[in-house]
């Protein structure tokens, strides 16, 4: 069995492996024709139930055959130009490059001797990204799994900053489209049930900064604490932006932290177009980021970043096998120090890989032909009179819904949706999600391939509509 571990002696064993490996995901690519092939659960289930793992091939063509017909054949492919619906992106060469050689050295970034220069580059691309953001010179962060991650880090740090014990007063305040994971990170930090004061947001779906005022004077009225304001640049339903300069004047006057969840919408730091969307962003104390998002990178790559590294010690723990006191006096850098994770993956390195082939402005430009391609998809559904769009796009986010001119029961448009939707899926024709606005169901395309065209969405349209049309007629029979 030795003959499988990677090392000197089983260099070519490994080149020959992962050239199959990549031959075989190549020339998938090269032949999809179509997201999904509308596979089902019960008829993928008996598949992989079927295989006993407990009596394993010996072969890697034969594992890899195998896994044609489990996973790669009904896999959902997000590099096809007609995948809309979730914030998956497409990924770009080099940072699938990087992922190979990460995955091969297999380095973890918690200490400098189990990472050395994955360290420096991961410290590197933090510094590169609050510089672009302007958190100033005291900025740090770290490298996380996601945005969740990225969130609940950055809601304990303002926890710990807010210098109260009693954890029954704190407040954080959040819009009702933020993402559910400031909710989840509040009861994970042991917050109250009514700790997350929601604010209502506006016609574009941004928060709206006259009710956030009144909620804080009521906070300090009533002897609450102010833990933290979490702004959205890029809601996950609408990628709306709340009004960053306002909010950040807002916390400035109640010494309130201010987190900025830009997961979805930190692919405009290296836009050339539509920067200036997320202006007031450097007046943050704390902000996530996903590249895995809007910097077409694999999953998964995000971070948090904070406007004064010192911060970061909330999160320090030393263990004397592993990141004890001395080392900081000695200044070894180790990351552990700084993350809620200890062992983690060198998904810097992808990041890394892309811009020192591509640079900042070839993925800027990749990002903003996604938000211009939502804009022209704005006007085609706008009109369209069989749809209904609800607002337009700040990022590269459509919602919208088929309403069919002969019938007005909300709750069969509703129902003719949800079908469209089930029935596009089961189709494999295209995938697109679905969301709820105002307790109504709504479908939503979340545009990240630049690949896809206004025809594409055109097409993707008529099958909506055609769905939602043979539903109907179908409902209709039922009812006579």
């Amino acid at each position: 069995m030795r003959s499988h571990l990677l090392n000197d002696t089983t260099a070519e064993h490994y080149r020959r492996s992962v050239t199959q490996g990549v031959e075989r995901v190549a020339a998938k690519l090269a032949t999809t024709d179509r997201p999904f092939t509308g596979i089902t659960v019960d008829a993928l289930s008996p598949r992989i139930d079927g295989i006993d793992l407990d009596q394993p091939l010996h072969d890697t063509t034969a594992a890899l055959d195998e896994l044609e017909d489990v996973y790669l054949r009904d896999a959902v492919y997000f590099h096809h130009p007609r995948y809309l619906a979730h914030l998956n992106c497409p990924v770009v060469i080099p940072a699938v490059l990087g992922e190979a050689v990460l995955s091969a050295v297999n380095s973890s970034l918690d200490t400098w001797d189990q990472s050395a220069g994955g360290t420096l580059i991961e410290r590197k691309l933090i510094d590169w990204t609050t510089g672009r953001i302007g958190l100033g010179p005291a900025a740090d962060g770290v490298f996380t799994s996601g945005g969740t991650q990225s969130n609940l880090q950055a809601l304990l740090l303002a926890r710990e900053e807010a210098k109260t014990d009693d954890l029954a007063k704190l407040r954080v305040f959040a819009s009702e489209v933020s993402h559910f994971s400031v909710k989840k990170s509040a009861k994970l930090l042991g917050l109250g049930p009514d700790a997350v004061v929601v604010i209502p947001v506006d016609h574009d779906k941004r928060m709206q900064t006259v009710a956030l005022a009144r909620e804080l004077e009521r906070c300090a009225e009533a002897g609450l604490v102010p833990m933290a304001v979490v702004a959205t640049a890029g809601t996950t339903d609408f990628g709306s932006i709340d009004p960053l300069p306002e909010i950040a004047e807002l916390c400035a006057r109640h010494g309130t932290w201010m987190h900025v969840d830009a997961a979805y919408g930190c692919g405009l730091l290296a836009s050339l177009k539509h920067r200036g969307r997320i202006d007031g962003i450097e007046r943050a104390d704390s902000v996530t980021v996903d590249y895995h998002k809007s910097f077409f990178q694999p999953v998964s790559s995000s971070a948090v970043l904070v406007r004064d590294a010192a911060t970061l010690r909330h999160a320090t723990y030393h263990a004397e096998y592993l990141n004890p006191r001395r080392a900081v006096q000695e200044r070894i850098p180790n990351q552990v120090d700084k993350s809620l994770q200890t062992t983690r993956r060198f998904d810097a390195l992808k990041l890394w890989m892309t811009l020192r082939v591509m640079g900042a402005d070839g993925i800027g430009q990749l990002f903003d032909e996604v938000c211009d391609l939502a804009a022209e998809g704005w006007k085609l559904l706008a009109a369209d009179p069989r749809f209904d769009v609800v607002v337009e796009p700040s990022l590269s986010t459509l919602v919208f819904r088929y309403v069919p001119a002969a019938v007005t029961d909300p709750a069969e448009i509703d129902r003719a949706n949800l079908y469209a939707r089930k029935a596009l899926f089961a189709s494999g024709d295209a995938v697109v999600a679905g969301t709820k606005v105002a307790g109504r169901h709504y479908l939503k395309f979340t545009l990240l391939n630049p690949e896809t065209t206004v025809s594409d969405i055109a097409a993707v349209l008529d099958l909506i509509a055609g769905h939602a049309e043979q539903y109907l007629g179908e409902s209709l029979d039922r009812a006579s």
